[in-house]
């Protein structure tokens, strides 16, 4: 024969069992649609559209691989073992890489703590042994107040069902953003390492262009003595020797300021790698980095899965549908059951007798009825909330195809400015050479090999700056592409609301989301 404990956990199971079905059935019922909206697909980012094959420039014609996967470690194409080395330094070392490690860690527990209060029952251990004072009943013939001891031990469980799943909701919508932050993680990584590139390559190039405006503004100089030498001897005018005077004076004004950008990039670059300033790394030499040959150009329906930014933006939407579908289902009512067990008495013999026996089971239900209008209100918050997601994820994927479609125009540009300023360059070394042939011939004075030599300085920083945009532009275009972020479990994050097989309907289909949400995120937890 059953005990009264057993039939009536038996009923609350049963009560339990059905708000559960009930509460799975209302996540279908409450909120906005958590799809994000549909997005244009155009079928090329820019608008004079995009060839499959890049000018050619110093042997290299870059070849755009569309609608291949991105390259996870794009920056190993530049083909350089001390870039790969800084890369790998940055994202084990800096500090904001880790502090959205850390974020994400507390996001997931967070999540953790938050299913496992609503999800699953309370169950409490109390022990209280007291002794007080108490007032006597009047009308019984003795004092007025009388001296007793209390002690109660038990075990009290208690769940709390919202029969239209707000609580699922809830939970749902903090799993989104568990989401959003992992892919925040994965954004920052990124960035991370697009910027240590970036930074090693504008290292490089500027300190080449500091060598090349300190050989410039050298010979600016002299070619100022000499014409001030010249104006003594009567063979330069007066002003010849103040055009070059003030030639030497703007070429040397250039260096101080180049030389500061040079060192904030540095600067900036130890920063990235977790150095403090001081320990900045030694510039490399643009030849040292090569231009990467192939590049994955993702059509744009490809790149709404793959940028993390757009991932991200994307978590947000369904994660401020499900708040504002857990704001409207709190105004539906709620069930909480409880029961306790244990043992109670007014002494020891009592309470450790089968007479000290105590346990109470209970349900209470509840409405809301009238919150001074706050429950509309969040309603209405969250729904506006969700509103603006959606705006922000629409701006989110325009702007990933603008920055695309830019940096293909600049990459396109890039080759045919190289090719201009190599040519320039080449020109300038050619005439340099040549002036200061016929000098040590006797045809050509002395001052015109300065000028020539002032010449081909400058156009060597101008390509000097061509290579560097190429190689930037390039990096700026892998990281662009994004890729399928993947957990540490190497499960991908994009599949954590995992997909519901067999859905009959739409509302079936939200159930099941909720709780595979919930399972994979509650075990990653883990």
């Amino acid at each position: 024969m059953n005990s009264p404990m057993t039939s009536h956990a038996t009923a609350l199971t049963r009560v339990a069992l059905t708000a559960l079905i009930l509460s799975l059935a209302g996540c279908g019922l409450f909120g906005p649609d958590r799809n994000p909206p549909a997005m244009p697909s155009p079928d090329h980012y820019s608008v004079e559209g995009q060839p499959a094959q890049l000018p050619g420039a110093e042997g290299v014609a870059q070849h755009l691989e569309i609608g291949a996967r991105p390259v996870p470690e794009w920056w190993k194409g530049y083909q350089s073992d001390a870039l790969n080395a800084l890369v790998e330094e940055g994202l084990a070392n800096s500090p904001s890489l880790g502090a959205a490690q850390n974020t994400l860690k507390a996001a997931r527990e967070g999540l953790r703590s938050q299913i496992g209060d609503s999800l699953f029952p309370h169950l409490d251990v109390g022990f209280s042994p007291t002794r007080e004072r108490a007032l006597g009943i009047p009308i019984l013939p003795q004092e007025p107040t009388f001296l007793e001891n209390v002690f109660v031990a038990q075990i009290q469980a208690s769940y709390t069902f919202d029969f239209f799943g707000a609580a699922l909701l809830a939970d749902r919508a903090l799993a989104g953003q568990v989401q959003q932050q992992a892919f925040q993680l994965e954004s920052t990584r990124r960035a991370l390492a697009a910027n240590i590139v970036v930074a090693t390559i504008n290292a490089a190039a500027l300190q080449e262009q500091v060598d090349a405006t300190e050989k410039l503004v050298e010979l600016g100089e002299q070619r100022a003595r000499q014409t001030a030498a010249r104006y003594q001897l009567g063979s330069a005018s007066r002003d010849d020797m103040l055009s070059a005077e003030q030639d030497a004076a703007n070429a040397a004004a250039t260096l101080p300021g180049l030389r500061a950008q040079a060192l904030a990039v540095r600067h900036a670059q130890a920063v990235l790698l977790g150095r403090t300033p001081d320990q900045a790394a030694v510039p490399l030499s643009l030849d040292a980095l090569h231009v990467p040959e192939s590049v994955p150009v993702a059509i744009p329906t490809e790149l709404l899965h793959q940028r993390p930014d757009i991932l991200a933006a994307e978590a947000v939407v369904r994660a401020t549908a499900d708040q504002a579908g857990a704001a409207t289902a709190s105004m539906f009512p709620s069930l909480t059951l409880s029961a306790s067990y244990g043992r109670g008495g007014f002494d020891w013999a009592t309470f450790t007798s089968p007479a000290g026996l105590i346990w109470g089971v209970g349900a209470t239900l509840s409405q809301p009825l009238f919150h001074g209008g706050a429950l509309v209100a969040r309603k209405h918050q969250y729904e506006a909330t969700h509103d603006a997601a959606v705006s922000q994820y629409k701006q989110t994927v325009l702007s990933a195809f603008q920055t695309v479609a830019d940096t293909l125009v600049s990459l396109d540009e890039d080759a045919n400015t190289l090719n201009q300023t190599r040519r320039a360059m080449n020109a300038a070394h050619d005439a340099s050479s040549d002036t200061e042939s016929r000098y040590k011939l006797g045809a050509t004075p002395f001052y015109a090999t300065l000028t020539a030599g002032q010449q081909y300085q400058s156009a060597r920083v101008q390509y000097v700056r061509a290579r560097a945009a190429r190689l930037a532009d390039t990096a700026t275009l892998f990281d662009s592409m994004g890729n399928p972020p993947v957990d540490y479990e190497g499960t991908s994050l994009r599949n954590t609301v995992a997909p519901t097989q067999g859905a009959n309907d739409a509302k079936s289909e939200k159930a099941a989301n909720t709780v595979n949400t919930v399972n994979t995120v509650n075990t990653a937890a883990e």
